[in-house]
C-alpha cells in the first residue's frame, strides 16, 4: 500500500517535470527549498492557528521570494466575477479585509445609491464604473458568506433559462409566438414555474 502511494507520487512529480514549464525548470534543492520555506509552521518555530494562518504565511513568504504583489498569483483570463473573488481572497490574506460582514454590507448598499445617482448625473463610463463597483462589493460580500459568486450566478443563469423556456412553452401553447405575447401573459406563466 506504502510503496503504490509513492510510485503515484513518484509518477505525479514525473508528469509535472515534463508538462508544466515552472516545474521543468526546478531543480530537486529548489523544489525542496519551497517546501521547507512555505512551511515554517513544521520545519521552522512559526506558530500558526489553522489554516487561515498558514495562507497568510505563504503570502508573505512569496513576497519575500520576489513577487511585486500578492495579486500577482492571480491568472489574468479568469472570469470577472471568480477574479474579483480570488483578489479579494489574495488581499484578504495579507490583512486588507473587513472586520465584520454588516461593515461589507453597508459598503454593498452605499455603492448601489453611487450608482443611482451617477445614473442621472454621470457619462455612460463613469456608471459603467459604478456598476462595476456594486459588482465588486457584492462579490465581496458573497466571500462573507462563503458563496462563490462565480457558482451562484451560474446556477442563477441555468435557473432563468429553464424558467424561460417554461415561459416560451406555455406561450406557444396558447398558438402565439414569444414575440407576439405581452409582459402580463409572459409574467402570469413565469410566476407560475416558480411555483414548481
Amino acid at each position: 500500500m506504502i510503496e503504490s502511494k509513492f510510485t503515484e507520487l513518484v509518477d505525479v512529480m514525473r508528469r509535472l517535470r515534463v508538462d508544466c514549464p515552472w516545474d521543468r525548470e526546478q531543480t530537486n534543492d529548489s523544489i525542496k527549498e519551497k517546501l521547507i520555506r512555505r512551511h515554517p509552521h513544521v520545519f521552522g518555530e512559526t506558530v500558526v492557528n489553522g489554516s487561515d494562518d498558514v495562507k497568510k504565511n505563504w503570502e508573505v513568504i512569496k513576497m519575500e521570494e520576489g513577487r511585486d504583489s500578492v495579486l500577482e498569483g492571480v491568472p489574468p483570463n479568469l472570469p470577472s466575477l471568480q477574479k474579483a473573488h480570488r483578489l479579494q481572497e489574495k488581499a484578504a490574506k495579507v490583512g486588507f479585509d473587513w472586520e465584520k460582514k454588516e461593515d461589507v454590507w453597508k459598503k454593498v448598499i452605499e455603492e448601489i445609491e453611487e450608482m443611482h445617482k451617477s445614473e442621472k448625473e454621470e457619462t455612460h463610463e463613469e456608471l459603467e464604473s459604478e456598476v462595476g463597483d456594486v459588482f465588486f462589493a457584492m462579490v465581496n460580500y458573497a466571500r462573507f458568506l462563503n458563496v462563490n459568486p462565480e457558482n451562484a450566478l451560474r446556477k442563477t443563469n441555468l435557473k432563468f433559462i429553464r424558467r424561460f423556456k417554461y415561459v416560451e412553452k406555455k406561450v406557444k401553447e396558447t398558438g402565439k409566438k414569444i414575440n407576439e405575447s405581452n409582459l402580463t401573459e409572459m409574467d402570469k406563466f413565469w410566476e407560475e414555474t416558480k411555483k414548481k
